[in-house]
């Protein structure tokens, strides 16, 4: 199992950057795809974006597309969630997870890291 533990959440203004981190443990990192998540307040843990095993494809939430980057180092176990262009709806405890492609994609991840709080202000 991989093991994850966020970081990089603050506090910005309303169209600015932030840089989140994942830092995940275990020798099978580069052998999954992984995924970032969030969730707001009274609202359900929903999908944002993920990666493949090798970086070399992407899928995005309609909602973060084109504002949103996700990358990955699998010499640091290290993936990445780069947001720009932030809005106030983009507050949110952001997660990381790792899975295969489709449990990303369906939010079906049995196992949760702490998360890193994003707060986006007007």
């Amino acid at each position: 199992q991989v093991q994850v533990v966020e970081s990089g959440g603050g506090l910005v203004q309303d169209g600015g950057s932030l840089r989140l981190s994942c830092a995940a443990s275990g020798r099978t990192f580069s052998t999954y795809p992984m995924g970032w998540f969030r969730q707001a307040p009274g609202k359900e843990r929903e999908f944002v974006a993920a990666i493949s095993w090798n970086g070399d494809n992407a899928y995005y939430a309609d909602s973060v597309k084109g504002r949103f980057t996700i990358s990955r180092d699998n010499a640091k176990n290290t993936v990445y969630l780069q947001m720009n262009s932030l809005k106030p709806e983009d507050t949110a405890v952001y997660y990381c997870a790792a899975g295969t492609l489709g449990a990303l994609l369906a939010s079906n991840i049995s196992y949760w890291g702490k998360g890193t709080l994003v707060t986006v202000s007007s």
